[in-house]
């Protein structure tokens, strides 16, 4: 590549595995080229043809690749996921030596509700795969919810259900928007937007307000429905959105 990386400011980081999804989502993993520090939630700024875009993070800070879940957004309003999509094995990007960014676990909190849509789930799978590791985090519950239009849209609910399953404190639950088309014909789960039927499973979990944090990351749509529904209550709301490339 002829692109100089400015030392100080960038690195390169080497397209390692990808993974399809559907036609417009993919899992990339990709190996920094030094060490990239980072807590669950951040996000990384990475780039390629001079455009860059930051990322959520759904790898763990305790691996040694950057794993992000991206959708394709074609141009006109996509100009850096056609790129990314184009990449093979062995290609390299442009990375941004920090992360950033506030979205990130509040520890002070004794139950934590991740509202997500598709790949807005990604900074909540970072957090699960580094807290659920510390004893400081039994004492507390963790609840995501996640919605998509279509079932294959949810790119960690295996490792999700594997959570909820084997964690007395986990609980994951999913939500499809389209239920009645064909390629949700094998759906069994909730059915609705997830800002539309996150009221009622509030009550359901029965959690009390003054404890509970709902984090809310992906469609701004989503994200405004659920910070308006819960501005009266005594829900503390925590925002991250990236819309839409």
């Amino acid at each position: 590549m002829t692109l100089n990386v400015v030392k100080g400011k960038f690195m390169w980081a080497k397209l390692t595995k990808k993974e399809q999804l559907t036609e417009d989502l993919w899992k990339m993993w990709l190996k920094p080229e030094e060490k990239f520090d980072f807590k669950p939630g951040q996000y990384c700024t990475i780039g390629s043809g001079g455009i860059e875009r930051a990322y959520s993070i759904a790898s763990s800070p305790d691996e040694d690749q950057i794993e992000l879940f991206i959708e394709l957004v074609p141009p006109p309003d996509g100009n850096l996921t056609p790129l990314l999509n184009e990449l093979n094995v062995g290609d390299t990007v442009t990375m941004r030596l920090r992360a950033k960014g506030i979205f990130v676990l509040k520890p002070e909190f004794k139950n934590h509700v991740m509202v997500g849509t598709v790949t807005g789930v990604a900074p909540y799978v970072s957090m699960m795969r580094k807290h659920l590791k510390e004893s400081e985090s039994s004492d507390k519950n963790f609840i995501i919810l996640e919605g998509a239009s279509y079932l294959d849209e949810f790119g960690y609910d295996e490792e999700l259900m594997l959570l909820d399953k084997s964690n007395n404190n986990v609980t994951f639950e999913a939500s499809v928007s389209r239920p009645d088309e064909e390629r949700n014909d094998s759906w069994t789960g909730y059915k609705g937007r997830v800002n539309n039927i996150l009221l009622d499973r509030l009550d359901e979990w029965g959690l009390n307000p003054s404890e509970t944090i709902v984090y809310a990351c992906g469609h701004p749509g989503m994200i405004e429905d659920v910070k308006e529904k819960l501005e009266n209550s005594d829900y503390t709301f925590l925002e991250e959105r990236f819309w839409k490339d």
